[in-house]
């Protein structure tokens, strides 16, 4: 068995409002906070390099586990918009944060990245230790360019958020997870090198909007467990309007899914664990209720992990 021990979050002080891009793109803020639910969202300085936000969220989550960080023996990254082909962002990563010869692999999935980390690490975890997952983008450095796309300057930010994944102890402990792969949709949602995110928006909206529910369902069914008994869905933060729908379909009340899209946007692999770090700071889950994190993605790729508290 593993536990989530402590999670963590990095975002750069730069606001980005929808007045600001809607005088870029030619359109109204109003129209903006209609088509996403995002009335803002960081962007990174020139400067600040995707390592950069992963190592801020790395120690964010290292101090508040609370424990040595030599108890870390493997590392993940997840980053959809690393700045250059190789090395990726996980080597440099664990060696900024002091972890010497540990091994760190690089999980180049957008969006759905942190969740297959995760799941990822739950299992490694037994056999090989403690896990820090960490997905950090800095999407403004490919959204951010003249002209503007529309449909997808208003959704992206910048962040990095981060999971200490833990063999002994944790405040959830995990349960199971389901993760999924449907590569006939690859051409749907991709970023070609030196180019703009290529979004078939109709496509993307409609299968995470059937996928994501059908993986929690799938999770929560196994496992003998209901979607009116889940105290908290933590979703990747594509758009409000997508949080929604899955909410219907799932059968829970939507206050039940943790929501921050509208001051971050869309922080792709960044987003579900950024949301973790700021709901579990106040969060009180009492033993065995649980906990869903979900996500969707480019590739397609997406899934879900069942947690429940532990104490």
């Amino acid at each position: 068995m593993a536990y989530l021990k402590s999670f963590g979050s990095a975002l750069p002080e730069r606001v980005v409002t929808n007045d600001e891009l809607a005088a870029r793109i030619g359109c109204e803020a109003a129209w903006i906070l209609q088509m996403s639910g995002i009335v803002e969202r960081r962007w990174a300085a020139a400067d600040v390099s995707v390592v950069d936000l992963a190592v801020r969220a790395g120690e964010d989550a290292i101090a508040r586990a609370g424990a040595d960080r030599s108890g870390i023996k493997l590392v993940f990254v997840s980053s959809g918009s690393s700045e250059r082909r190789f090395p990726g962002p996980a080597a440099e990563t664990a060696h900024r944060l002091g972890l010497g010869d540990t091994p760190a692999i690089d999980l180049p999935l957008a969006s759905a990245g942190s969740l297959v980390a995760l799941a990822l690490a739950s299992r490694l975890a037994e056999t090989v230790g403690d896990v820090l997952v960490i997905g950090a983008e800095k999407m403004s450095a490919v959204i951010d360019r003249e002209p503007l796309d529309r449909n997808t300057a208003i959704l992206f930010g910048d962040g990095a958020g981060a999971a200490w994944v833990s063999r002994d102890d944790g405040a959830l402990k995990v349960i199971d997870s389901v993760l999924h792969t449907d590569g006939s949709f690859a051409e749907s949602l991709r970023l070609e090198f030196g180019e703009s995110i290529s979004m078939d928006g109709r496509t993307v909206i409609l299968q995470a909007s059937r996928k994501m529910p059908a993986a929690i369902q799938e999770i929560l069914e196994r496992n003998g467990r209901k979607a009116d008994e889940v105290v908290a869905f933590l979703l990747h933060q594509a758009n409000r309007n997508l949080t929604t729908r899955v909410a219907q379909a799932v059968g829970a009340p939507v206050e039940r899914f943790v929501s921050n899209v509208e001051r971050y946007g869309n922080t792709s692999s960044a987003s579900m664990l950024i949301a973790a770090a700021e709901w579990s700071a106040d969060a009180k889950v009492s033993a065995n209720e649980p906990v869903v994190f979900a996500a969707f993605g480019a590739g397609f790729q997406w899934g879900a992990l069942l947690a429940a508290g532990a104490t």
